[in-house]
């Protein structure tokens, strides 16, 4: 859903997703909607203007009479178009397509912070729009029957929008139809005529263990999934090697052998990792192709991207078959997102949301936190440097914010397996991972459908001894809101009936600065509940108080999307770092989880806090659309030249198959989301990007941000 409204020159723009384009023009006139536009887009928008300008993005040009294609040069070089047809592809968080006839000029400004579209006259032009993020495509039924299941999983490719290797990118895998329980199988007609047969098959035994573990494999593939009793009749307990999972293709004759369980979560994880990596390279074959880092690998493994390009799902899925792991292994980026999902009928529901995001799904194992295993485990994760520089302004005093009775969390230790972020759909709760719910995934979808044009932050003041967090974060949203569209309301000391009012009222965010204990949330006259409330409409939420974990989890379930909470009892100056740097980041377009794992680093008992809900989940869009993290140390002098190693962490759970341009000086290469990159830079180089980038820094043992740190290097 996109919505767009125009004041003077200035074309605002927001989906559903709460994510933001303001495009600016001189010349600028509204002259229409509805006209078509040989992309796929959700509106259109019939300007005129001399010139348009754009957030920062990468830039696409395509000749529409030549079949031509042009790159904007990532350094900074303009691109001409001599007069002509053209489609321009825009990259921004709102994907963003102009068609137009005549000739152009496109240009990056000299801090990289905008694309400026020019013309020689006021030109028409076609503004095309599309939101990132899809509703799932109908309902399908499943009953209890791991044959029908397979059906269900098989059925959910149909949301892809490409065949071809392009489908690595995010914006052309859709959202999966949702599952439902029932008596019998049901699958929409308009499913059921959209799923692809590309002739390859997924055979795995007929148990919810192997069915979980394999659908991100079968969703990204496409492929056909049978049970082992359904593809070899009841004879397959003749012949024990016919019941073990296997990858078919019968076109070429390939039967791949499978692990059983539990080692069939290896082979899945390496094949999944494996097809995606050489489709996100020889995807750069095609029309939206840029210069990787990582392209060269192509040529070292004898492959052509050209003719695997075009070739078909099964003829390329043979190809990559015959590339060892081992050979690709040290170059492939970190898997996203992992979620530890118990192989049970009731956890259908959330299959859908977890492909959406590709998550790898493994089974849940948990043993017992040794002794000071905890707090060695936070240490570990504590940021050290040799002399943290202290923060201006007043120091809030020492203080324990929990002065009543806390409730208390049985903390288990998971068995994690591949991946940078990690979810918990099971029983337990574990530290290191997010712990999620299936009402938080529908929760999300309710909020997509009733979003606003701004996004509304409520901060709750509720003891006066943390003034000092309450003061500063407040600040941070404050300074966010001139560049975002952002509603700020501040409450002080509220009573149980007034914060009840606060969570049943619609709010995208609430940040909860007081104390908790077992009967609720503190307030004047008594505690409150969340079990007590009819409904929690605010999406998302930080509850930081001592022991908040069951208060989040039960905002969840009455209506939240995602939260962060506290195991246990927490300091005033603790709960100042982790709540000042959570906003921060949060505000900045970073997801929950990944805001927090940051965050909590600062304090030397991070592990004390954790995220409840889907931590995937995002408040709002990033400056650049993919949240970056930098990490600066300083090297040894080379003469009078203080020197740095930079290295870049673009990542998001979000958008999985994309990649990023880090703008040094001497840089001509993209890298794949999930790699890092590094440099080495020199004072002026470093301040230069710093004032020019919108990141996280992690340096001399503390974490800021880019933009408050370049100062300290502009010699």
């Amino acid at each position: 859903m996109i919505e767009w409204a125009v004041d003077g020159d200035t074309l605002h723009v927001t989906d559903a997703d709460n994510a933001e384009l303001t495009v600016t023009g001189d010349g600028f006139a509204v002259d229409g909607s509805g006209v078509d536009i040989p992309r796929p887009a959700d509106e259109t928008v019939v300007v005129t203007a001399t010139e348009l300008r754009f957030p920062h993005a990468v830039v696409y040009a395509f000749s529409l009479g030549l079949e031509d294609q042009y790159e904007l040069d990532p350094n900074g070089d303009p691109l001409s178009l001599s007069p002509g047809e053209y489609v321009i592809d825009i990259d921004t968080e709102i994907k963003a397509y102009l068609r137009f006839s005549g000739a152009a000029r496109i240009e990056k400004t000299d801090g990289y912070e905008e694309i400026v579209v020019s013309f020689p006259d006021r030109t028409r032009v076609i503004l095309g729009l599309r939101c990132r993020h899809e509703f799932p495509a109908g309902t399908i039924t499943v009953p209890d029957s791991p044959s029908a299941i397979a059906d269900a999983i098989t059925h959910m490719a149909a949301s892809h929008k490409t065949e071809s290797p392009d489908r690595s990118y995010p914006t052309l895998r859709g959202h999966p139809s949702l599952l439902e329980h029932g008596d019998e199988l049901e699958i929409p007609d308009c499913i059921r005529s959209d799923t692809p047969d590309h002739g390859i098959e997924l055979v795995v035994p007929p148990d919810y263990e192997s069915l979980f573990v394999t659908a991100p494999l079968a969703y990204y593939l496409q492929a056909t999934v049978r049970t082992t009793d359904e593809a070899f009749g009841n004879r397959s307990r003749a012949r024990a090697d016919e019941s073990r999972p296997r990858l078919r293709l019968p076109a070429h004759a390939i039967e791949e052998p499978l692990s059983p369980m539990p080692d069939l979560e290896r082979d899945v994880e390496r094949l999944l990792r494996k097809t995606f990596f050489l489709d996100c390279l020889v995807r750069n074959a095609g029309p939206y192709g840029t210069l990787l880092s990582e392209l060269s690998l192509l040529e070292a493994l004898g492959l052509d991207a050209d003719p695997l390009y075009e070739a078909s799902p099964q003829d390329r899925l043979a190809a990559y078959l015959d590339v060892p792991y081992a050979a690709i292994k040290h170059r492939l980026p970190d898997w996203h997102l992992s979620t530890y999902v118990a192989p049970e009928y009731d956890s259908l529901e959330t299959l859908p949301f977890l492909l959406d995001r590709l998550s790898m799904i493994y089974t849940p194992r948990t043993s017992e936190l040794e002794g000071r295993e905890l707090v060695e485990r936070s240490l570990e994760d504590f940021y050290r440097g040799a002399d943290p520089v202290p923060r201006a302004g007043p120091q809030p005093p020492r203080i324990d914010r929990a002065t009543g009775q806390v409730a208390s969390v049985d903390i288990v230790k998971p068995d994690l397996r591949s991946g940078r972020t990690h979810g918990w759909l099971a029983d337990g709760v574990p530290i290191d991972v997010f712990k999620s719910a299936p009402e938080a995934y529908h929760n999300r979808l309710d909020f997509l459908g009733g979003a606003s044009d701004s996004t509304s932050i409520c901060v709750v003041l509720n003891d006066p001894e943390m003034a000092g967090e309450h003061d500063h974060v407040a600040e941070i949203y404050r300074q966010r809101s001139e560049e975002l569209t952002l509603d700020l309301t501040v409450e002080e000391s509220l009573g149980t009936a007034a914060l009840a009012r606060v969570f049943e009222t619609d709010h995208d965010f609430v940040h909860y600065i007081g104390h908790c204990e077992t009967d609720g949330l503190r307030c004047p006259d008594g505690t409150l509940a969340a079990s007590s409330l009819d409904r929690c409409n605010v999406q998302t939420f930080f509850l930081n108080a001592c022991g908040s974990f069951y208060e989040g989890m039960q905002l969840i379930e009455k209506g939240s999307v995602a939260g962060a909470v506290t195991f246990t009892k927490v300091l005033n100056d603790h709960a100042v770092k982790v709540g000042s740097t959570f906003a921060k980041l949060l505000v900045h377009g970073f997801s929950i989880e990944r805001a927090m794992a940051l965050a909590r680093r600062r304090i030397m008992m991070g592990k004390d806090y954790a995220v409840v809900g889907d931590g995937t989940h995002s408040l709002t869009q990033a400056e650049s659309r993919l949240p970056t993290t930098a990490t600066l140390e300083e090297l040894d002098e080379d003469g009078d030249e203080r020197r740095f190693l930079l290295t870049l962490d673009c990542f998001s759970t979000r958008v999985t198959g994309s990649y990023y341009f880090p703008h040094t000086e001497h840089n001509e290469y993209a890298h794949l989301c999930g790699n890092e990159s590094s440099f080495t830079l020199t004072e002026p180089e470093l301040a230069t990007m710093f004032k020019e980038t919108e990141a996280s820094v992690i340096y001399d043992g503390d974490i800021y941000w880019s933009k408050e740190l370049w100062s300290r290097f502009d010699q």
